[in-house]
C-alpha cells in the first residue's frame, strides 16, 4: 500500500519579541492510503500546527511534506489550494458552518464553486446518509452540536476526498453524541475508502485507528 502523506524532519517555531518558541521539532512519519491515523497529545503539544502543515495551510521552517504525491514545498499558495480542493476534506472542532446558509446550502456550496451541476443532488444524498434528511432547510443556529458536526461531515465528504483531516471532531460534543458522530465518520470513511487523519486528545477514539502518533512538547514520543 502506498503512502498518501509523508512528513520528513518537520520543524516549526514562532518568534515573540526576543523569544523563539519551537512548536514542532524533527517530526517524521508517513500515512498509508486508506488507513485511519490518530495524532494525540496534550494541549500545546503541536497537534493542530502539525495538521496545518500537513494540509499546506502553513509553511514549516524546515523539513518537507508530500501530500497525494505532491511536494508541498514546490507549490505556491494557489497550487496548494487547488490540491486541497481536489484531494482533501476537513472537519473542525467548531464545525465552521456558514451561519447564513442552510444545511443543504453549506454542503452544496463547495460543489457549486467547483462547477458541479449536480451539487444540490449530491448534497441531499450526503445529508440523508448522515441522518439529516428532515433538517436540510435548517440553519446552523437551529441545529444541535451533533447535527452541525454531521453537516460538516457531509460537506467534508462532498468532494470525495482522498484524505480527510479531522481536528478534535468530538471536542465540542458530549460523550454519547461524540460517539455517534465518530461511528458515522468511520462508516462514511470506510464506504468512500478515504484516508483519515484525526487530531484528538480522546484515547478511546485514537485506539479505534490503525496507528497512533503521540506528541509531547513538539516532539514524537512514539
Amino acid at each position: 500500500m502506498s503512502n498518501i502523506l509523508n512528513v520528513t524532519q518537520l520543524r516549526k517555531s514562532y518568534h515573540s519579541g526576543e523569544k523563539t518558541l519551537t512548536v514542532l521539532d524533527d517530526i517524521t512519519f508517513s500515512v498509508e492510503a486508506g488507513t485511519r491515523f490518530a495524532i494525540v497529545g496534550p494541549s500545546g503539544s503541536g497537534k493542530t500546527t502539525l495538521l496545518g502543515l500537513c494540509a499546506g495551510l502553513d509553511q514549516p521552517d524546515s523539513g518537507g511534506v508530500s501530500l497525494c504525491g505532491e511536494d508541498l514545498g514546490t507549490l505556491d499558495e494557489d497550487q496548494c489550494a487547488a490540491l486541497r480542493n481536489r484531494e482533501v476534506g476537513f472537519i473542525f472542532q467548531n464545525f465552521q458552518l456558514l451561519p447564513t446558509l442552510t444545511a443543504l446550502e453549506n454542503v452544496s456550496l463547495p460543489l457549486e464553486l467547483r462547477g458541479d451541476k449536480a451539487a444540490a443532488t449530491t448534497a441531499k444524498e450526503l445529508l440523508t446518509k448522515v441522518g439529516l434528511a428532515e433538517r436540510m432547510d435548517h440553519y446552523p443556529s437551529q441545529l444541535s452540536g451533533g447535527e452541525q458536526q454531521r453537516v460538516a461531515m457531509a460537506r467534508a465528504f462532498s468532494n470525495s476526498p482522498s484524505l480527510l483531516f479531522a481536528d478534535e471532531p468530538t471536542g465540542n460534543l458530549d460523550e454519547d453524541t461524540g460517539s455517534r458522530v465518530i461511528d458515522l465518520l468511520f462508516n462514511l470513511n470506510a464506504e468512500a475508502g478515504t484516508t483519515l487523519v484525526i487530531v484528538t486528545h480522546d484515547m478511546d477514539l485514537a485506539r479505534q485507528c490503525d496507528r497512533i502518533l503521540r506528541l509531547k512538547g513538539g516532539r514524537i514520543l512514539e
